[in-house]
């Protein structure tokens, strides 16, 4: 199945938000016959434009091939949350890997958010970058373990930047009544995602990297001088890094084994002045299994994600699907109207956390972050680089973490994950 046109024709893409409010640069050209370089990038999303950037500025001939236009996929298209940590708490990768690797991850991750802080200064100072992230607790026994996760990343990790609030401050921060407590996270940030990756984009090349729009990824060719294929040329190159995430397809089978495409929803609603129920312009997410996440952007939008949807194909009315989880949060918003739906493919991994590996000889690969990507996929990008060159320490790290293959194949794999998120979706639902 084509991800890559099966939603959307061959313009701009999504009609989010963002896009409305991010101007596209000119085009870039097309591949424009064989070539070579040090580098050959598939993806020009978060990932593989901050391996462009930082490849580029040590001297790498960089060339980049997008298969629609850079930020297309869900980097320019997520809810733009900034998140501290992995998808998996760190109790839990202490319990599966040990303290001294789930420290590691720690220092990663606040390293990725630091990196993406500081890529956005300098590449793209339109992002409106903001700080703060809630997560908001939907039961008591939620509220209490995220506080105690919170008291133990205080004290085993020296993390002082994070709050845990009580059901009264939460509902006063958040303005829902579904709301039984937060743990507020002030290291954490969020930002318009678009403007980042275009800004990303525009650093990538100005350091000498080659960016190649409209032009797709046919076939990578592993060894010691491996290749790629598209339908305008082939590149050679030292080293191929894919970073196609959700769009993968077949291009690498070890990897795609591995991650599943998925669909999210947003929506964004016109400024809402005195009614925006956020007391402070943070970004939120709740405790569901199948998340809703949200946040207030400058201009008094609330940006709104959720809705479940374990198919490939959109559902025909976003807003609906986006509706009756916002009315529950906000049932004084129930007849707001959307200004801007919008859907996107992103990919996980039966961990949740990312796949990043070498799966040939001459090839990297990093994707699957699992809805927690942002700045993680930006770090990704940099080690990637990195690992290019020679062997990195972070890159060896991550790689043992693996990923199971999702059970069933191609064909089966994405009917069983239904049924899974569907038993998950109603456990939510019934608050267990």
């Amino acid at each position: 199945m084509d991800l890559l046109s099966l939603n959307e024709d061959e313009g701009d893409g999504a009609p989010s938000l963002y896009a409305a409010s991010a101007p596209r640069p000119a085009p870039r050209p097309a591949l424009g016959g064989d070539a070579q370089a040090d580098l050959c990038i598939i993806g020009a999303g978060f990932t593989g434009l901050s391996a462009a950037l930082h490849a580029a500025r040590r001297g790498a001939k960089v060339i980049v091939l997008e298969a629609r236009h850079a930020g297309f996929g869900a980097s320019g298209r997520n809810g733009g949350q900034i998140g501290s940590g992995l998808r998996a708490g760190q109790e839990q990768l202490e319990a599966t890997y040990g303290p001294e690797v789930a420290m590691r991850l720690w220092r990663m991750s606040c390293d990725a958010i630091h990196l993406t802080r500081e890529l956005a200064a300098r590449h793209a100072p339109d992002a409106e970058q903001g700080g703060g992230v809630a997560m908001m607790a939907t039961s008591a026994r939620s509220r209490d373990a995220a506080c105690r996760a919170a008291e133990h990343l205080a004290r085993h990790y020296g993390h002082e930047q994070i709050e845990c609030l009580s059901r009264d401050a939460a509902r006063e921060l958040l303005g829902t009544d579904a709301a039984h407590g937060a743990v507020l996270d002030h290291m954490a940030g969020h930002l318009h995602p678009l403007r980042f990756a275009r800004g990303l984009a525009a650093g990538a090349e100005a350091a000498g990297a080659v960016l190649h729009e409209g032009t797709r990824a046919l076939k990578v060719r592993p060894g010691p001088r491996p290749a790629v294929e598209t339908a305008q040329g082939t590149v050679q190159a030292r080293m191929v890094i894919v970073a196609a995430n959700g769009y993968l397809g077949d291009l690498v089978p070890e990897a795609a084994r591995r991650v599943m495409p998925i669909v999210s929803y947003m929506g964004a609603t016109p400024p809402l002045g005195a009614r925006l129920p956020l007391a402070r312009p943070i970004a939120v997410h709740d405790d569901r299994f199948v998340v809703n996440y949200w946040r207030a952007n400058p201009q008094g939008r609330l940006i709104f994600g959720g809705g479940e949807s374990y198919g490939y194909r959109h559902v025909r009315d976003i807003g609906a699907k986006l509706r009756a989880p916002l009315a529950r949060l906000y049932p004084e918003l129930r007849d707001v109207p959307f200004t801007h739906v919008w859907g996107g493919t992103l990919a996980i991994t039966r961990s949740r956390l990312p796949l990043i590996l070498r799966p040939a000889q001459g090839v990297l690969h990093a994707g699957g972050y699992s809805g927690h990507g942002v700045a993680l996929s930006v770090l990704a990008g940099r080690i990637l680089a990195r690992e290019a060159d020679a062997p990195d320490p972070d890159f060896e790290l991550l790689s043992r973490l693996g990923a199971k293959p999702f059970p069933g194949g191609p064909t089966l794999r994405q009917p069983l994950l239904a049924l899974a998120m569907g038993w998950h979706a109603l456990r939510d639902r019934v608050g267990v």
